[in-house]
Protein backbone atom coordinates (compact mmCIF):
# COMPACT_ATOMS: atom_id res chain seq x y z
CA UNK A 1 0.00 0.00 0.00
CA UNK A 2 1.49 3.05 -1.08
CA UNK A 3 0.06 6.24 -0.18
CA UNK A 4 -0.91 9.04 -2.09
CA UNK A 5 -0.04 12.65 -1.01
CA UNK A 6 -2.12 14.09 1.67
CA UNK A 7 -5.46 16.29 1.38
CA UNK A 8 -4.01 19.81 2.70
CA UNK A 9 -7.25 20.34 4.18
CA UNK A 10 -8.79 16.65 5.32
CA UNK A 11 -7.53 13.09 5.70
CA UNK A 12 -5.63 10.81 2.84
CA UNK A 13 -5.99 10.22 -0.67
CA UNK A 14 -8.20 12.87 -2.23
CA UNK A 15 -9.71 10.95 -4.63
CA UNK A 16 -11.22 8.65 -1.59
CA UNK A 17 -13.13 12.17 -0.86
CA UNK A 18 -16.98 11.31 -1.12
CA UNK A 19 -20.19 13.07 -0.17
CA UNK A 20 -22.80 11.86 2.00
CA UNK A 21 -25.74 10.47 0.29
CA UNK A 22 -28.90 12.17 0.84
CA UNK A 23 -30.01 9.10 3.18
CA UNK A 24 -27.80 9.75 5.59
CA UNK A 25 -28.16 13.82 6.14
CA UNK A 26 -31.36 12.98 6.27
CA UNK A 27 -30.51 11.14 9.16
CA UNK A 28 -28.05 13.69 10.77
CA UNK A 29 -31.13 16.37 10.24
CA UNK A 30 -33.48 14.37 11.99
CA UNK A 31 -31.09 12.46 15.01
CA UNK A 32 -28.78 15.60 15.46
CA UNK A 33 -30.33 18.63 14.03
CA UNK A 34 -26.91 18.93 11.90
CA UNK A 35 -27.39 21.80 9.29
CA UNK A 36 -24.85 22.26 5.39
CA UNK A 37 -22.10 25.30 6.67
CA UNK A 38 -23.02 28.41 5.46
CA UNK A 39 -20.24 29.49 3.78
CA UNK A 40 -18.11 26.52 1.24
CA UNK A 41 -14.66 25.35 2.22
CA UNK A 42 -11.93 27.45 1.48
CA UNK A 43 -9.70 26.21 -1.85
CA UNK A 44 -5.55 26.23 -1.32
CA UNK A 45 -4.96 29.61 -2.72
CA UNK A 46 -7.32 31.01 -0.58
CA UNK A 47 -5.92 30.07 3.07
CA UNK A 48 -4.13 33.32 4.74
CA UNK A 49 -0.65 32.73 5.17
CA UNK A 50 1.18 35.33 6.97
CA UNK A 51 4.81 36.98 5.40
CA UNK A 52 7.68 34.75 5.26
CA UNK A 53 9.51 36.36 8.46
CA UNK A 54 13.36 34.90 8.25
CA UNK A 55 14.80 37.42 6.34
CA UNK A 56 16.88 36.47 3.24
CA UNK A 57 20.42 35.96 4.62
CA UNK A 58 18.77 33.42 7.62
CA UNK A 59 17.05 31.01 4.59
CA UNK A 60 20.60 30.94 2.48
CA UNK A 61 22.13 30.00 5.75
CA UNK A 62 19.57 27.09 6.05
CA UNK A 63 20.06 26.25 2.79
CA UNK A 64 23.75 26.20 3.08
CA UNK A 65 23.13 22.90 5.29
CA UNK A 66 20.70 20.92 3.52
CA UNK A 67 21.01 22.16 -0.15
CA UNK A 68 19.22 24.68 -2.86
CA UNK A 69 15.98 23.03 -3.45
CA UNK A 70 14.97 21.94 0.04
CA UNK A 71 14.06 25.13 1.78
CA UNK A 72 10.65 25.46 0.61
CA UNK A 73 9.01 28.94 1.28
CA UNK A 74 6.21 28.70 -1.46
CA UNK A 75 2.22 28.49 -0.64
CA UNK A 76 1.32 25.22 -0.91
CA UNK A 77 4.52 23.92 1.04
CA UNK A 78 3.53 25.89 3.73
CA UNK A 79 0.06 25.25 4.12
CA UNK A 80 0.86 21.78 4.01
CA UNK A 81 2.83 22.12 6.89
CA UNK A 82 0.47 23.62 8.91
CA UNK A 83 -1.18 22.14 11.44
CA UNK A 84 -1.74 18.29 11.77
CA UNK A 85 -5.20 16.36 11.93
CA UNK A 86 -7.41 16.99 14.68
CA UNK A 87 -10.88 18.24 13.99
CA UNK A 88 -9.66 21.76 15.00
CA UNK A 89 -7.22 21.51 12.74
CA UNK A 90 -9.23 21.18 9.68
CA UNK A 91 -11.93 23.97 10.71
CA UNK A 92 -9.45 26.42 10.64
CA UNK A 93 -8.07 25.21 7.52
CA UNK A 94 -11.65 24.97 6.13
CA UNK A 95 -11.91 28.49 6.93
CA UNK A 96 -9.07 29.44 5.10
CA UNK A 97 -6.51 30.06 8.53
CA UNK A 98 -3.57 29.55 8.04
CA UNK A 99 -2.10 31.80 11.00
CA UNK A 100 -0.11 28.52 11.81
CA UNK A 101 2.18 28.11 8.54
CA UNK A 102 5.82 27.68 9.23
CA UNK A 103 7.79 30.81 7.23
CA UNK A 104 9.82 27.68 5.42
CA UNK A 105 9.84 23.80 5.22
CA UNK A 106 13.73 22.89 5.11
CA UNK A 107 13.95 18.98 4.32
CA UNK A 108 17.38 17.86 6.13
CA UNK A 109 19.13 14.42 4.16
CA UNK A 110 21.50 13.28 7.10
CA UNK A 111 21.58 13.49 10.69
CA UNK A 112 24.58 15.71 10.27
CA UNK A 113 22.15 18.28 8.29
CA UNK A 114 19.89 17.85 11.14
CA UNK A 115 22.48 18.60 13.84
CA UNK A 116 23.85 21.48 11.79
CA UNK A 117 20.04 22.99 11.72
CA UNK A 118 19.54 22.75 15.12
CA UNK A 119 22.90 24.46 16.34
CA UNK A 120 22.15 27.09 13.43
CA UNK A 121 18.54 27.54 14.59
CA UNK A 122 19.47 27.83 18.28
CA UNK A 123 21.53 30.25 17.65
CA UNK A 124 19.34 32.34 15.27
CA UNK A 125 16.47 31.65 17.19
CA UNK A 126 14.08 29.84 14.84
CA UNK A 127 11.56 27.53 16.50
CA UNK A 128 11.47 24.11 14.77
CA UNK A 129 8.79 21.93 14.51
CA UNK A 130 10.17 18.34 13.83
CA UNK A 131 7.69 17.26 10.98
CA UNK A 132 6.58 13.53 9.98
CA UNK A 133 3.06 12.57 8.55
CA UNK A 134 1.50 15.44 9.59
CA UNK A 135 -1.25 13.37 11.21
CA UNK A 136 -0.41 15.31 14.83
CA UNK A 137 -4.65 15.37 16.27
CA UNK A 138 -3.12 17.07 19.71
CA UNK A 139 -2.08 20.72 18.77
CA UNK A 140 1.38 19.24 17.74
CA UNK A 141 2.38 20.75 14.68
CA UNK A 142 1.81 24.73 15.62
CA UNK A 143 4.73 26.11 17.34
CA UNK A 144 4.50 29.62 19.54
CA UNK A 145 6.26 32.45 17.77
CA UNK A 146 7.16 34.90 20.55
CA UNK A 147 10.35 35.81 21.04
CA UNK A 148 11.71 33.68 18.28
CA UNK A 149 12.72 34.77 14.69
CA UNK A 150 10.74 32.79 13.07
CA UNK A 151 9.67 29.10 12.78
CA UNK A 152 10.57 26.29 9.93
CA UNK A 153 8.87 23.16 9.68
CA UNK A 154 11.72 20.34 9.97
CA UNK A 155 10.22 17.92 7.49
CA UNK A 156 12.07 14.10 7.87
CA UNK A 157 10.64 12.99 4.66
CA UNK A 158 14.12 12.76 2.52
CA UNK A 159 15.58 10.45 5.56
CA UNK A 160 13.35 7.74 4.50
CA UNK A 161 16.09 4.97 4.30
CA UNK A 162 16.11 1.17 5.60
CA UNK A 163 19.64 1.18 7.50
CA UNK A 164 20.06 -2.61 8.04
CA UNK A 165 17.79 -5.86 9.26
CA UNK A 166 19.34 -8.32 11.41
CA UNK A 167 17.42 -11.43 11.44
CA UNK A 168 19.36 -12.99 14.08
CA UNK A 169 18.27 -10.43 16.53
CA UNK A 170 15.06 -9.90 15.09
CA UNK A 171 15.84 -5.38 14.80
CA UNK A 172 16.07 -3.59 11.80
CA UNK A 173 17.57 0.22 11.33
CA UNK A 174 15.18 2.82 9.82
CA UNK A 175 15.75 6.52 9.16
CA UNK A 176 12.60 8.16 10.63
CA UNK A 177 11.19 9.79 7.45
CA UNK A 178 9.79 6.01 6.35
CA UNK A 179 6.15 5.82 5.98
CA UNK A 180 4.67 3.12 7.84
CA UNK A 181 3.21 1.51 4.51
CA UNK A 182 6.75 1.35 2.63
CA UNK A 183 8.79 -0.25 5.70
CA UNK A 184 6.10 -2.75 5.95
CA UNK A 185 7.01 -3.29 2.43
CA UNK A 186 10.18 -3.31 2.90
CA UNK A 187 10.11 -5.98 5.78
CA UNK A 188 7.89 -8.16 3.89
CA UNK A 189 10.67 -8.89 1.39
CA UNK A 190 12.33 -10.50 4.07
CA UNK A 191 9.20 -12.45 5.51
CA UNK A 192 9.18 -9.84 8.43
CA UNK A 193 6.98 -7.34 10.11
CA UNK A 194 6.63 -4.17 12.42
CA UNK A 195 2.89 -5.34 13.12
CA UNK A 196 2.07 -1.17 13.95
CA UNK A 197 -1.49 -0.57 12.65
CA UNK A 198 -3.02 2.47 13.49
CA UNK A 199 -5.34 4.54 12.35
CA UNK A 200 -2.97 6.65 10.62
CA UNK A 201 -1.31 3.63 9.20
CA UNK A 202 -0.95 5.18 5.44
CA UNK A 203 0.59 8.52 5.77
CA UNK A 204 2.24 8.40 9.68
CA UNK A 205 6.14 7.87 9.59
CA UNK A 206 8.26 5.70 11.90
CA UNK A 207 9.81 8.74 13.67
CA UNK A 208 5.93 9.72 14.18
CA UNK A 209 5.57 6.26 15.91
CA UNK A 210 8.24 6.91 18.44
CA UNK A 211 7.66 10.51 19.47
CA UNK A 212 4.05 10.10 20.35
CA UNK A 213 4.18 6.41 21.68
CA UNK A 214 1.90 5.48 19.09
CA UNK A 215 -0.10 2.49 19.73
CA UNK A 216 -1.71 0.02 16.53
CA UNK A 217 -4.62 -1.65 15.97
CA UNK A 218 -3.21 -5.58 16.82
CA UNK A 219 -1.27 -3.67 19.96
CA UNK A 220 -2.87 -7.11 21.75
CA UNK A 221 -0.64 -9.36 19.65
CA UNK A 222 2.51 -6.74 18.86
CA UNK A 223 2.38 -4.11 21.17
CA UNK A 224 2.75 -1.02 21.55
CA UNK A 225 5.35 1.48 19.60
CA UNK A 226 7.20 2.08 22.03
CA UNK A 227 7.29 -1.65 22.82
CA UNK A 228 9.22 -2.15 19.65
CA UNK A 229 11.99 0.19 19.92
CA UNK A 230 15.32 -1.50 20.99
CA UNK A 231 17.38 1.93 20.22
CA UNK A 232 17.36 5.00 18.78
CA UNK A 233 19.83 8.03 17.52
CA UNK A 234 18.34 11.51 18.93
CA UNK A 235 19.99 14.98 17.50
CA UNK A 236 19.69 17.95 19.70
CA UNK A 237 20.90 21.58 19.87
CA UNK A 238 23.19 20.35 22.78
CA UNK A 239 24.79 17.23 20.87
CA UNK A 240 23.61 13.65 19.73
CA UNK A 241 22.19 11.14 21.84
CA UNK A 242 22.85 7.38 21.25
CA UNK A 243 20.64 4.83 23.14
CA UNK A 244 20.11 1.14 23.50
CA UNK A 245 23.25 -0.90 23.63
CA UNK A 246 21.53 -3.67 24.32
CA UNK A 247 17.32 -4.75 25.20
CA UNK A 248 17.41 -4.14 28.59
CA UNK A 249 19.60 -2.99 30.88
CA UNK A 250 20.31 -1.97 34.93
CA UNK A 251 22.72 0.91 34.04
CA UNK A 252 20.42 3.81 35.50
CA UNK A 253 17.38 5.01 34.06
CA UNK A 254 16.34 3.76 30.60
CA UNK A 255 16.56 7.33 28.47
CA UNK A 256 14.91 5.89 25.55
CA UNK A 257 11.70 6.08 27.50
CA UNK A 258 12.90 10.22 28.05
CA UNK A 259 12.67 10.21 24.35
CA UNK A 260 9.61 7.91 23.37
CA UNK A 261 6.91 10.62 23.71
CA UNK A 262 8.82 13.66 24.18
CA UNK A 263 7.08 14.87 20.13
CA UNK A 264 9.84 16.59 19.43
CA UNK A 265 10.35 19.27 22.24
CA UNK A 266 13.35 17.37 23.30
CA UNK A 267 15.66 16.67 19.85
CA UNK A 268 14.92 15.13 16.89
CA UNK A 269 14.94 11.13 15.87
CA UNK A 270 17.24 10.77 13.37
CA UNK A 271 17.39 6.90 12.98
CA UNK A 272 15.45 3.99 14.82
CA UNK A 273 16.35 0.17 16.17
CA UNK A 274 12.96 -1.69 15.80
CA UNK A 275 12.39 -5.18 17.34
CA UNK A 276 10.37 -7.33 14.54
CA UNK A 277 8.47 -10.06 13.70
CA UNK A 278 7.93 -12.85 11.28
CA UNK A 279 5.30 -11.95 8.85
CA UNK A 280 2.17 -13.97 9.55
CA UNK A 281 1.59 -17.45 8.16
CA UNK A 282 -2.25 -17.17 8.86
CA UNK A 283 -5.17 -14.18 9.93
CA UNK A 284 -8.59 -15.12 11.13
CA UNK A 285 -10.75 -12.82 12.13
CA UNK A 286 -14.53 -12.43 13.66
CA UNK A 287 -17.02 -11.14 15.58
CA UNK A 288 -18.74 -11.84 18.73
CA UNK A 289 -22.03 -10.42 20.45
CA UNK A 290 -22.03 -9.61 24.18
CA UNK A 291 -25.50 -8.31 25.68
CA UNK A 292 -24.13 -5.54 27.41
CA UNK A 293 -20.97 -3.57 27.12
CA UNK A 294 -19.85 -4.46 30.83
CA UNK A 295 -20.42 -8.05 29.70
CA UNK A 296 -18.17 -7.95 26.92
CA UNK A 297 -15.68 -5.69 29.03
CA UNK A 298 -15.59 -8.35 31.44
CA UNK A 299 -14.38 -10.84 28.57
CA UNK A 300 -11.88 -8.53 26.93
CA UNK A 301 -10.36 -8.68 30.67
CA UNK A 302 -10.49 -12.46 30.98
CA UNK A 303 -8.63 -12.62 27.76
CA UNK A 304 -6.07 -10.15 28.40
CA UNK A 305 -5.66 -11.51 32.38
CA UNK A 306 -5.85 -15.30 31.83
CA UNK A 307 -4.91 -15.63 28.25
CA UNK A 308 -4.60 -16.20 25.51
CA UNK A 309 -4.73 -12.78 23.86
CA UNK A 310 -5.84 -12.23 20.58
CA UNK A 311 -3.65 -10.24 18.20
CA UNK A 312 -6.49 -7.81 17.40
CA UNK A 313 -9.24 -7.32 20.35
CA UNK A 314 -11.88 -4.83 20.18
CA UNK A 315 -14.94 -4.15 22.15
CA UNK A 316 -17.88 -1.25 21.01
CA UNK A 317 -20.73 -0.20 23.40
CA UNK A 318 -24.09 -0.12 22.51
CA UNK A 319 -24.05 3.16 20.11
CA UNK A 320 -21.00 2.67 18.46
CA UNK A 321 -22.18 -0.88 17.73
CA UNK A 322 -25.47 0.39 16.28
CA UNK A 323 -24.45 3.06 14.08
CA UNK A 324 -21.11 0.52 12.75
CA UNK A 325 -23.89 -1.81 11.61
CA UNK A 326 -26.48 0.18 10.46
CA UNK A 327 -28.10 -0.97 6.90
CA UNK A 328 -25.84 0.91 4.00
CA UNK A 329 -29.44 2.27 2.70
CA UNK A 330 -29.07 4.42 5.54
CA UNK A 331 -25.21 5.17 7.12
CA UNK A 332 -23.20 3.93 4.18
CA UNK A 333 -21.74 0.45 3.89
CA UNK A 334 -20.24 -0.09 7.47
CA UNK A 335 -17.05 -1.28 5.71
CA UNK A 336 -16.06 1.87 4.37
CA UNK A 337 -16.54 3.98 7.44
CA UNK A 338 -14.41 1.60 9.50
CA UNK A 339 -16.65 -1.38 10.14
CA UNK A 340 -17.89 -1.89 13.53
CA UNK A 341 -17.90 1.36 15.04
CA UNK A 342 -16.65 3.27 11.88
CA UNK A 343 -14.28 5.73 14.52
CA UNK A 344 -11.20 3.58 14.25
CA UNK A 345 -8.12 4.87 16.85
CA UNK A 346 -8.19 3.05 19.29
CA UNK A 347 -9.80 2.26 23.35
CA UNK A 348 -12.61 2.10 24.87
CA UNK A 349 -14.27 0.52 28.13
CA UNK A 350 -16.17 1.03 31.25
CA UNK A 351 -19.62 -0.34 32.37
CA UNK A 352 -22.50 0.99 30.32
CA UNK A 353 -25.26 -1.43 32.12
CA UNK A 354 -24.14 0.08 35.61
CA UNK A 355 -24.28 3.53 33.98
CA UNK A 356 -27.50 3.76 31.81
CA UNK A 357 -24.39 3.62 29.23
CA UNK A 358 -23.82 4.69 25.83
CA UNK A 359 -26.36 2.49 24.19
CA UNK A 360 -29.67 3.55 26.41
CA UNK A 361 -31.04 4.81 23.09
CA UNK A 362 -29.81 1.66 20.70
CA UNK A 363 -32.71 -0.77 19.05
CA UNK A 364 -33.48 -3.68 22.01
CA UNK A 365 -31.08 -6.64 21.93
CA UNK A 366 -28.40 -4.48 19.48
CA UNK A 367 -25.82 -5.63 22.60
CA UNK A 368 -21.89 -4.89 21.91
CA UNK A 369 -20.04 -6.28 18.84
CA UNK A 370 -16.47 -7.63 19.83
CA UNK A 371 -13.83 -8.18 17.17
CA UNK A 372 -10.92 -10.86 17.59
CA UNK A 373 -8.15 -11.26 15.25
CA UNK A 374 -5.75 -14.17 15.15
CA UNK A 375 -2.52 -13.86 12.98
CA UNK A 376 0.48 -15.54 12.83
CA UNK A 377 1.31 -19.81 13.71
CA UNK A 378 -0.94 -21.89 15.53
CA UNK A 379 -3.74 -19.70 15.01
CA UNK A 380 -6.39 -22.63 15.04
CA UNK A 381 -5.24 -23.57 18.94
CA UNK A 382 -5.25 -19.76 19.87
CA UNK A 383 -8.50 -19.13 18.41
CA UNK A 384 -9.85 -22.14 20.20
CA UNK A 385 -8.84 -21.45 23.41
CA UNK A 386 -9.91 -17.74 23.45
CA UNK A 387 -13.22 -18.62 22.07
CA UNK A 388 -13.88 -20.91 24.77
CA UNK A 389 -12.87 -18.33 27.29
CA UNK A 390 -15.49 -15.66 25.25
CA UNK A 391 -18.19 -18.14 25.40
CA UNK A 392 -18.35 -19.29 28.91
CA UNK A 393 -18.41 -14.80 28.92
CA UNK A 394 -21.99 -15.07 27.53
CA UNK A 395 -20.26 -14.07 24.16
CA UNK A 396 -22.52 -15.25 21.17
CA UNK A 397 -20.09 -16.11 17.80
CA UNK A 398 -20.99 -14.48 14.98
CA UNK A 399 -18.58 -15.99 12.51
CA UNK A 400 -16.11 -14.34 10.53
CA UNK A 401 -18.22 -11.48 8.74
CA UNK A 402 -17.91 -8.96 11.01
CA UNK A 403 -14.01 -8.93 11.71
CA UNK A 404 -13.56 -8.95 7.80
CA UNK A 405 -15.39 -6.10 7.28
CA UNK A 406 -13.97 -4.31 10.30
CA UNK A 407 -10.49 -5.26 8.80
CA UNK A 408 -11.49 -3.99 5.12
CA UNK A 409 -12.26 -0.94 6.16
CA UNK A 410 -9.68 -0.68 9.06
CA UNK A 411 -8.19 3.02 7.58
CA UNK A 412 -11.40 4.00 6.35
CA UNK A 413 -12.83 6.19 9.16
CA UNK A 414 -10.98 9.26 8.74
CA UNK A 415 -12.30 9.82 5.29
CA UNK A 416 -15.82 10.27 6.95
CA UNK A 417 -15.29 12.09 9.19
CA UNK A 418 -13.90 14.85 6.35
CA UNK A 419 -17.88 13.78 4.74
CA UNK A 420 -19.14 14.93 7.80
CA UNK A 421 -17.61 17.78 8.46
CA UNK A 422 -18.19 18.76 4.74
CA UNK A 423 -21.85 18.17 5.84
CA UNK A 424 -22.12 20.70 9.29
CA UNK A 425 -21.66 18.13 11.62
CA UNK A 426 -18.54 18.30 14.56
CA UNK A 427 -17.01 14.39 14.73
CA UNK A 428 -13.90 13.68 16.97
CA UNK A 429 -12.19 11.32 18.83
CA UNK A 430 -11.00 11.23 22.56
CA UNK A 431 -8.44 9.00 24.28
CA UNK A 432 -7.42 8.13 27.77
CA UNK A 433 -6.60 5.04 29.61
CA UNK A 434 -7.49 3.49 33.23
CA UNK A 435 -7.42 0.20 35.58
CA UNK A 436 -9.73 -1.94 35.34
CA UNK A 437 -11.52 -1.22 38.32
CA UNK A 438 -11.46 2.37 37.66
CA UNK A 439 -12.94 2.48 34.27
CA UNK A 440 -16.37 2.03 34.69
CA UNK A 441 -15.73 5.64 36.61
CA UNK A 442 -13.69 6.95 33.87
CA UNK A 443 -16.39 6.16 30.89
CA UNK A 444 -19.30 7.70 32.44
CA UNK A 445 -17.04 11.09 33.23
CA UNK A 446 -15.86 11.88 29.84
CA UNK A 447 -19.68 11.08 28.45
CA UNK A 448 -21.12 13.29 30.85
CA UNK A 449 -18.63 16.16 30.43
CA UNK A 450 -19.60 15.65 26.46
CA UNK A 451 -23.54 15.83 27.26
CA UNK A 452 -22.93 18.79 29.55
CA UNK A 453 -21.03 20.74 27.23
CA UNK A 454 -22.48 19.79 23.98
CA UNK A 455 -26.00 18.75 24.69
CA UNK A 456 -27.23 15.67 22.58
CA UNK A 457 -24.19 14.41 20.76
CA UNK A 458 -23.80 10.95 19.53
CA UNK A 459 -21.33 9.60 21.78
CA UNK A 460 -19.65 6.14 21.04
CA UNK A 461 -16.87 4.16 22.81
CA UNK A 462 -15.06 1.32 22.05
CA UNK A 463 -11.90 -0.78 23.82
CA UNK A 464 -9.22 -1.95 21.52
CA UNK A 465 -5.93 -1.71 23.99
CA UNK A 466 -5.82 -4.21 26.83
CA UNK A 467 -3.55 -4.87 28.86
CA UNK A 468 -3.54 -7.17 32.62
CA UNK A 469 -3.98 -4.05 34.65
CA UNK A 470 -6.23 -1.82 32.40
CA UNK A 471 -7.34 -0.55 28.94
CA UNK A 472 -7.62 2.79 26.78
CA UNK A 473 -11.10 4.10 26.16
CA UNK A 474 -11.44 5.39 22.57
CA UNK A 475 -14.52 7.88 22.08
CA UNK A 476 -16.02 9.04 19.12
CA UNK A 477 -18.18 12.11 19.06
CA UNK A 478 -20.83 13.57 16.50
CA UNK A 479 -22.46 17.06 17.16
CA UNK A 480 -23.78 19.52 14.79
CA UNK A 481 -21.58 22.60 14.35
CA UNK A 482 -22.60 25.73 15.97
CA UNK A 483 -21.56 29.29 14.47
CA UNK A 484 -18.03 28.79 15.62
CA UNK A 485 -17.12 25.22 15.59
CA UNK A 486 -13.61 25.43 16.77
CA UNK A 487 -14.58 27.19 20.19
CA UNK A 488 -17.47 24.87 20.41
CA UNK A 489 -15.51 21.91 20.01
CA UNK A 490 -12.40 23.82 22.54
CA UNK A 491 -14.86 24.55 25.10
CA UNK A 492 -15.97 20.67 25.13
CA UNK A 493 -12.17 19.09 24.85
CA UNK A 494 -11.84 21.59 28.36
CA UNK A 495 -14.40 19.79 30.40
CA UNK A 496 -13.19 16.28 28.91
CA UNK A 497 -9.68 16.81 30.04
CA UNK A 498 -11.05 18.11 33.47
CA UNK A 499 -13.26 14.90 33.77
CA UNK A 500 -10.30 12.86 33.03
CA UNK A 501 -8.08 14.10 35.28
CA UNK A 502 -10.88 13.90 38.57
CA UNK A 503 -11.62 10.40 37.28
CA UNK A 504 -7.83 9.50 37.54
CA UNK A 505 -7.64 8.25 33.86
CA UNK A 506 -4.32 9.57 32.06
CA UNK A 507 -5.02 12.30 29.41
CA UNK A 508 -3.39 10.25 26.73
CA UNK A 509 -3.17 6.64 25.80
CA UNK A 510 -1.91 7.66 22.55
CA UNK A 511 -2.40 10.39 20.63
CA UNK A 512 0.08 12.50 22.97
CA UNK A 513 0.09 15.72 24.63
CA UNK A 514 0.96 18.40 21.80
CA UNK A 515 -1.01 21.40 23.23
CA UNK A 516 -4.46 20.39 22.86
CA UNK A 517 -4.03 18.36 26.59
CA UNK A 518 -0.81 20.40 28.06
CA UNK A 519 -2.55 22.05 30.98
CA UNK A 520 -4.07 18.67 32.18
CA UNK A 521 -0.85 16.66 31.30
CA UNK A 522 0.55 19.45 34.27
CA UNK A 523 -2.30 18.44 36.91
CA UNK A 524 -1.43 14.98 35.97
CA UNK A 525 2.51 15.10 36.31
CA UNK A 526 2.26 17.39 39.33
CA UNK A 527 5.09 20.15 40.01
CA UNK A 528 7.68 17.72 40.61
CA UNK A 529 7.29 16.28 37.20
CA UNK A 530 6.50 19.26 35.20
CA UNK A 531 9.80 20.46 36.87
CA UNK A 532 12.07 17.65 35.56
CA UNK A 533 10.42 18.11 32.11
CA UNK A 534 11.22 21.65 32.17
CA UNK A 535 15.23 20.64 33.26
CA UNK A 536 15.86 18.07 30.74
CA UNK A 537 14.55 20.20 27.71
CA UNK A 538 16.80 23.27 29.10
CA UNK A 539 19.64 20.57 28.89
CA UNK A 540 19.23 19.68 25.67
CA UNK A 541 17.63 22.58 24.06
CA UNK A 542 19.02 25.55 26.33
CA UNK A 543 17.06 27.92 23.57
CA UNK A 544 13.58 26.24 23.79
CA UNK A 545 13.96 26.20 19.93
CA UNK A 546 12.15 22.57 19.24
CA UNK A 547 8.63 22.48 19.18
CA UNK A 548 7.73 25.55 21.46
CA UNK A 549 4.36 25.23 23.62
CA UNK A 550 4.26 21.45 23.01
CA UNK A 551 4.99 18.89 25.86
CA UNK A 552 6.79 20.42 28.26
CA UNK A 553 4.34 22.65 30.95
CA UNK A 554 5.50 26.24 31.82
CA UNK A 555 6.09 27.03 35.16
CA UNK A 556 3.07 28.35 37.22
CA UNK A 557 2.76 31.58 36.97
Amino acid sequence: MTAEPMSWSGWGDPAKARELPEPVRALLRDLLGVRAPGTPAASLDQVALPAVALAGPLLGALAEVVGDGHVLTGHEARVRHTRGKSTPDLLRMRAGDGSAAPDAVVLPGSHEEVAELLRLCSRERVAVVPFGGGTSVVGGLAAGRAGFTGVIALDLGRLDRLLFVDEESMVAGFEPGVRAPEAERLLAARGLTLGHFPQSFEYATLGGFAAARSSGQASAGYGRFDDMVVGLTLATPSGTLELGRAPKSAAGPDLRQLVLGSEGAFGVITSLRLRVRRAPAERRYEGWRFASFAAGSAAVRALAQEGPLPTVLRLSDETETMIGLAKPDTIGDSRDAGGAGGSGGAGGSGGAEDSGGAGSGGPAGSGCLLIAGYEGERVGSRHAAASAVLARAGGEPLGPEPGEAWEHGRFSAPYLRDSLLAAGATVETLETAGFWANLPRLYDAVRLALLGALGSPLVMCHISHVYETGASLYFTVVTPQDADPVAQWERAKAAVNAAVVEAGGTISHHHGVGRDHLDAYASELGPVGAGILRAVKAELDPAGILNPGALVPPPAS
